[in-house]
């Protein structure tokens, strides 16, 4: 062994004596027990001994190294020293004890990691076997029907060789009748010939001149031969099936979307709610519907939904993708838009008939009927009255309230006689909790609300990071909290405001194909019309 191994053993710095077990902090010595009292009269700077296990736990002032941090500026956000603490920088400033702040510190950070943080990752951890649940699930489906299309394309195949086969036996029948007819019509001809041989010889040997004077030549008929057949067999081109013409799989989709905690937002502080958000909402029912361009949605039940979309029917699904009724519109025409009225009833706006229609039962019966504006928008009030949006080729848009058949109040300008919404006519609308009432104006790229009088309240054009050309609102709706919620189709993702316009935060991890149409039910589950893919998705957002 080196013998100079002795050399590293850490020694007291005052008296030399091996594995010293005392530290200081301030002056970095180690120190053994017998001299920590020589080393503390030294009073030309602070000192802080601590047992060489500790070392390093001291907080040092910022300012003078060779001081301890035994206070904490509350303005200045930092630990100091009592000679910062008499100096002017901190003149009339608030202190207190650095171990208090510590405290406070750490008993802040453990109640988020305890009730906010730690609740989150559960929650996220418990999403994981949703989702392979519907994986599985998705992939049975698929393997069902791709089995199904294999089992109707085999049965199509044997259909068409069968008929090939019975085409070629027929062609081959008729080529064989041709054939045998021909050879029969030879076998005749032969036989003349060869009787016709046998007379000619005979003739030759006989010396009866009457026989050789009535003889008559046929070689003339028998010079001319039969037609020859020139035949072209059919052949069999065989044709591949491509990938193309089976079918294919679309891609899966497997985004992973960056998401953090909001703990200390101001913004979510100011709208308290009665419960609170999830952190990450999902997808808890996909409702295939097979209604092209679905545009609108409007909830009946917490488990039954009406739609339209390009079509002239409106059509009712229940939660598990079943069409539970069917209703075409009184004049043929493709409903604008559909909304469920607080009895329970569908009313539905006709843009080309220029009337706003009401569904009792079966029956469909005419309920507003206007000359020179156009219905588009509706939506049914606590109430029970109906807010329509109405566009004109030369007047603003505006909003009308109807009790039944009668106008009760028209919302076009605000108090300098501006127009309250663009010109545009794609705008959906929905009333608030608080009775006011919510436009997402896509032609102006805002969402416009007013309150129950008219009067504005605000004008929502995105976050602050978010550029005016980029909030492309279409589906609104609102719940029970007050909460407005807001499709941007520019990023098909979803915005979350309080009654004020604040913006709290973005849904935007569900994969929207073109959200439009919304509709929320009575548990606050937001329900979303897919355009492109003619699906429903029920969103759970609140925990």
């Amino acid at each position: 062994m080196d013998q100079r191994w002795a050399q590293d053993v850490l020694r007291c710095h005052l008296c030399e004596t091996p594995a010293p077990s005392m530290y200081c902090d301030i002056c970095h010595i180690h120190l053994c027990k017998a001299c920590v009292g020589e080393h503390l009269s030294d009073e030309s700077q602070d000192h802080k001994v601590v047992s060489f296990k500790k070392r390093g736990s001291t907080t040092k002032c910022p300012k003078h190294s060779s001081n301890i941090s035994v206070l904490y500026c509350q303005q200045c956000d930092i630990p100091i020293c009592t000679t910062c603490a008499s100096s002017e920088e901190h003149h009339g400033h608030k202190f207190i004890e650095l171990m208090e702040n510590k405290r406070e510190v750490i008993q802040k950070d453990l109640q988020k990691l305890e009730k906010l943080i730690y609740p989150q990752y559960q929650e996220i951890a418990s999403e994981i076997p949703i989702h392979v649940a519907d994986l599985y699930k998705n992939s049975q489906e698929l393997t069902t029907a791709i089995n199904k299309h294999q089992d109707d394309l085999y049965k199509e195949i044997d259909t068409m060789a069968k008929t090939l086969k019975s085409y070629l036996a027929k062609m081959d029948s008729e080529h064989l009748a041709v054939l045998h007819k021909q050879k029969d019509e030879i076998k005749h001809t032969v036989s003349e010939i060869t009787q016709s041989i046998a007379d000619l010889k005979k003739l030759l040997d006989s010396n009866d001149a009457s026989l050789v004077a009535a003889y008559k030549s046929r070689n003339a008929e028998f010079r001319k031969l039969p037609p020859q057949l020139k035949v072209s067999l059919p052949r069999f081109i065989p044709r591949g099936i491509t990938k193309e013409l089976f079918g294919s799989l679309t891609a899966l989709s497997l985004i992973k979307a960056e998401r953090c905690i909001i703990i200390d937002s101001p913004v979510a502080q100011s709208s308290p709610l009665d419960k609170p958000l999830i952190n990450v909402p999902r997808i808890i029912a996909t409702i295939k519907t097979e209604v092209k361009f679905l545009g609108s949605v409007a909830c009946l039940s917490d488990n039954d939904m009406w739609t339209c979309g390009d079509d002239s029917i409106m059509r009712l699904f229940n939660i598990h993708g079943d069409l539970v009724q069917s209703i075409h519109s009184k004049s043929g025409n493709n409903p604008w838009d559909i909304a469920v009225t607080k009895t329970g009833d569908l009313v539905y706006t006709d843009d080309k008939d220029r009337s706003v229609n009401i569904l009792k039962k079966t029956k469909i019966k005419k309920l507003i009927k206007t000359r020179d504006w156009i219905p588009r928008n509706i939506c049914s009030t606590f109430s029970g009255d109906l807010l329509v949006v109405m566009t004109s080729d030369d007047q603003p848009t505006k909003v009308v309230c109807y009790s039944g058949p009668t106008e009760k109040q028209s919302i076009q300008f605000d108090d300098k006689g501006q127009s309250l919404y663009s010109s545009g006519y794609v705008k959906y609308i929905s009333e608030n909790k608080n009775l006011d009432i919510c436009l997402s104006d896509y032609g102006a790229n805002a969402v416009v609300v007013v309150n129950q009088a008219g009067k504005l309240r605000f004008t929502y054009t995105g976050p602050p990071t978010t550029k005016r050309r980029s909030f492309d609102p279409l589906g609104i709706a609102t719940d029970s909290q007050g909460l407005i919620l807001v499709a941007n189709i520019n990023t098909s993702c979803i915005h979350i405001l309080d009654q004020d316009g604040q913006f709290i935060r973005y849904i935007r991890n569900c994969a929207f194909q073109n959200p439009r149409g919304f509709s929320v039910d009575t548990s606050d589950n937001l329900f979303v019309a897919e355009y492109y893919s003619y699906q429903l998705k029920k969103i759970k957002y609140y925990m």
